[in-house]
């Protein structure tokens, strides 16, 4: 693993909002950042990332299997107890999943260690799946890259594959919804939408405050048609504790990410796994508050149940907070992982994004960040694979 400097496009702006990736900046910032580079080996690609991605997977699969009809595992989780029996129907109906990244902190030397899994509501597919392959042709094409070279990114025909696995030859329309105030979940979303549609489905968006609900209990859109599958980039913790998402249960309409997907968008995961194994090389030690912690240390990381963007997480050494980063999280409680280094390869905190799409690998993101937790204002790098 390296970082090289790279030559930048000059008209890489126009390029990524004709794919539809219009949010490239932030505060007149670049988000995409092809100014570098981070260069992996294949061994490091394969042995490092993808392997432990899909045994990682594997072992949080088995933890919703054990925590779906466990109480105290659902009250540690904070998941509302109207939900426990939806959770358990869904895991029992074999309701598919659609995608998730393991974020790991990987320096090319140790093992990639998990700090986190985004089950629920990631966002950074387009940029991933679409404008970093589009880049990864074009340096070759100038020779700023060797012939030869590869990306470790199968997401878009992983997507569209796993949308026809779900239409399983059914006529159905699939609704996409998110919130309204958001650019880039927008546009995640009608990427989603047009891999839905390569893969044959018909597709219906609307916003989350367009979705309406008959005396009945069953979800519609503006038409009033019914909505049998919805994909959507909203929190189920949020929905949870909604007083519209007291409908869901019985409601009939499946959801993309299912709920028991919502056992794994939660930082009360990470303990579970490192009880699950302990000393897996993949994992960091991690605890709830009031147990014993003997290999925590005297430096962790405490970490809301629900967080997004880095927020509310806080650094702590000797017991002691040393920063942290504001925000609306922390009701429900927190967890701690020891703290481990975030390599910084002389431009930022290094973060690497493992995608899973249906379960399976399914490619990569690298983001810098000045801070050690990373927040909305990283970096995507892009990646390749030496030949």
């Amino acid at each position: 693993m390296r970082r090289l400097d790279m030559p930048e496009r000059p008209d890489w702006r126009s390029k990524a909002e004709q794919v539809g990736f219009s949010f490239h900046s932030a505060d007149d910032r670049p988000y995409w950042d092809e100014t570098g580079a981070f260069g992996f080996t294949l061994e490091e690609i394969e042995e490092r990332i993808e392997a432990p991605s899909a045994e990682l997977e594997e072992m949080a699969l088995e933890f919703v299997g054990n925590a779906c009809r466990d109480e105290e595992i659902l009250t540690r989780l904070a998941i509302p107890r109207a939900f426990w029996g939806e959770i358990w129907e869904s895991w029992q109906r074999g309701d598919r999943n659609l995608y998730g990244r393991f974020d790991f902190a990987y320096d090319g030397k140790g093992p990639a260690k998990l700090l986190e899994y985004n089950a629920d509501t990631p966002t950074a597919l387009l940029e991933t799946g679409v404008f970093q392959w589009l880049w990864l042709e074009e340096m070759i094409g100038k020779g700023a890259l060797p012939r030869g070279s590869d990306q470790y990114n199968s997401v878009h025909d992983k997507l569209i594959g796993a949308f026809r696995n779900l239409r399983n030859g059914r006529a159905y329309r699939l609704h996409l919804t998110c919130l309204d105030d958001s650019e880039e979940d927008r546009a995640t979303v009608a990427y989603l939408e047009e891999c839905a549609q390569q893969a044959g489905l018909s597709t219906q968006f609307l916003f989350v405050n367009e979705i309406g609900l008959t005396k009945a209990g069953k979800f519609v859109d503006l038409e009033e048609a019914p909505i049998e599958v919805l994909f959507k980039l909203y929190p189920w913790e949020w929905m949870m504790r909604e007083e519209f998402g007291k409908a869901i249960p019985g409601c009939g309409t499946q959801f993309l990410e299912p709920v028991w997907k919502a056992l794994l968008s939660n930082k009360g995961l990470l303990p579970y796994l490192w009880k699950l194994a302990p000393g897996h090389p993949n994992l960091v030690p991690a605890y709830f508050p009031d147990e014993a912690a003997p290999d925590l240390g005297p430096s962790y990381v405490e970490k809301p149940l629900f967080s997004r963007e880095g927020a509310n997480i806080r650094l702590f050494e000797r017991g002691r907070a040393l920063s942290g980063n504001e925000g609306p999280y922390g009701e429900e409680g927190f967890i701690r992982q020891q703290r481990i280094p975030i390599p910084d390869f002389g431009h930022g905190h290094v973060v690497l994004g493992a995608w899973m799409v249906a379960s399976e690998p399914a490619g990569m993101l690298v983001r810098e960040d000045k801070s050690p937790i990373t927040g909305n204002l990283a970096r995507f790098i892009p990646h390749f694979i030496e030949p």
